[in-house]
């Protein structure tokens, strides 16, 4: 694999950007079609289609692998319970071994079950039968008629506004502890307060939205970082259902809408530029995720893109916690600029913080320090491949980058960086989206606010 533009730090990088079309481009002539679907709540179905080598002709490992990967991304991307694959059985049987309990893709099989409260299993059929997209079709977000409570669950503060027909009328902003503490009643009575706060600044309140790390399905938490310490079995009993039972308690029948805080970081950028088919990726602690769809809709994919892989090389970094290489964690967080720091020759205290290393390799940055440069570069190179990947299964017209990793000189140079990708490899992509770090017009529309607009009045 050659790329036109190198990665300066890591000579081993193997974008699945390329991995795909140099797969579409070896199997035109000679090759099989095959389908990936991942079935998720209320039977939404998000299907891939791609070509691989016919099966039985020597290239069945080169098969396997590479649609272990996009499976996995579809996963991560869109979500589900059920995976489908249509047009090999013997890539089928690999992937019904590999996402399986005690199999290769135990840590996201689990995780999904989690998530869906089902079991999770691989079908395998042929071609003709590959089943249709299905999506959620309504759109979410942008209502902003009537008295609404905004509500934004952060780790350090939770934030809340009062929006009567989209004006703020009240926000306050209040350090809390959710992830250190393991009492759900703590977690409970800092959102009631919240709300009632914003409550007593209106004259009623006619809908609630809540942004919130972590995933949602029909409004109940299933999985969210919040509750961290949390025992599970407090989590079943108080904390499931809790933004359900808040509402309940502003009053009856409002409407609630709660979505993850990435797809609310994307309404809000497409809200403040009046723009549709936007990615959100916020490059901090982790690489997080949002977007809005071509028509405007959060779409009730994941968008745990962080568990996405970007990197084809099997030597590539661990994901501690899933387990496995290659993921978006290690490219697009302060973890790649923590990797990538004794590569550039820069030796960073290991007493230090995770959050303390970046400090370090910034404060190199804003003195003009070359090594520093260098790692903006690189992550930059991974961020332009990157972003033809989830091209791959998102339409995109715009992408917002943000996060403390994109801060200050840093970020400017990781952005030109993956536009001069775009340019060179990807040259149809490069005239289609646009990268960009919002400015203070694009930040105009706040998270609670842009949360508050996600319930529709009926």
């Amino acid at each position: 694999m050659k790329l036109k533009v190198n990665a300066l730090l890591d000579a081993g990088f193997a974008p699945m950007s390329l991995v795909c079309r140099e797969m579409r481009e070896a199997t035109k002539n000679d090759g099989q079609d095959i389908v990936v679907a991942a079935e998720r709540n209320k039977g939404y179905t998000s299907v891939y289609k791609t070509r691989i080598y016919k099966d039985n002709t020597g290239h069945d490992e080169e098969n396997f692998k590479f649609i272990d990967r996009i499976a996995k991304t579809l996963l991560w991307a869109s979500g589900g319970y059920k995976l489908t694959i249509a047009g090999s059985e013997a890539v089928g049987e690999y992937i019904k071994k590999a996402f399986s309990h005690g199999g290769s893709r135990d840590f996201d099989v689990r995780f999904m079950e989690r998530v869906y409260e089902r079991d999770f299993e691989v079908i395998i059929t042929d071609i003709a039968s590959a089943p249709d997209e299905k999506s959620s079709a309504f759109p979410v977000g942008r209502h902003l008629d009537g008295c609404r409570i905004g509500f934004d669950a952060g780790g350090s503060d939770r934030k809340v506004s009062a929006v009567v027909n989209g004006e703020t009328v009240y926000s306050e902003e209040v350090v809390w502890f959710p992830k250190t503490n393991s009492d759900p009643d703590y977690h409970y009575q800092g959102i009631l307060d919240a709300m009632k706060t914003a409550a007593s600044h209106m004259t009623r309140v006619d809908a609630i939205g809540v942004s919130s790390a972590g995933v949602y399905i029909d409004n109940k938490i299933m999985v969210a970082s919040l509750f961290l310490k949390v025992s599970d079995e407090d989590f079943e009993k108080k904390v499931k259902n809790m933004y359900i039972d808040v509402a309940r308690e502003i009053g009856e029948n409002i409407p609630i809408e709660v979505a993850n805080d990435g797809d609310v970081t994307a309404l809000a950028g497409a809200m403040s530029l009046n723009d549709n088919g936007i990615l959100g990726i916020a490059m901090g602690t982790s690489e997080a995720a949002g977007y809005v769809d071509m028509d405007g809709n959060i779409t009730g994919w994941l968008n745990e893109l962080a568990f996405a892989p970007v990197d084809y090389n099997e030597d590539s970094m661990v994901d501690e916690w899933s387990g496995d290489y290659g993921c978006g964690v290690k490219y697009f967080s302060q973890d790649s600029v923590i990797k990538l720091a004794p590569a550039a020759g820069i030796e960073l205290d290991e007493s230090l913080s995770p959050a303390e290393k970046l400090k370090v390799v910034q404060n190199l940055m804003a003195e003009g320090d070359e090594r520093a440069k260098n790692i903006y570069d690189t992550i930059g190179v991974y961020f332009g491949y990157a972003i033809a990947y989830y091209c791959e299964f998102y339409d995109i017209k715009q992408v917002l980058i943000m996060g403390r990793v994109t801060s200050g000189e840093g970020g400017a140079i990781l952005l030109e960086r993956a536009r001069e990708v775009l340019r060179t490899e990807f040259p149809e992509l490069a005239e289609k989206v646009t990268l960009n770090i919002p400015d203070e017009r694009a930040r105009r529309v706040g998270q609670s606010v842009a949360a508050a607009s996600l319930p529709e009045i009926k």
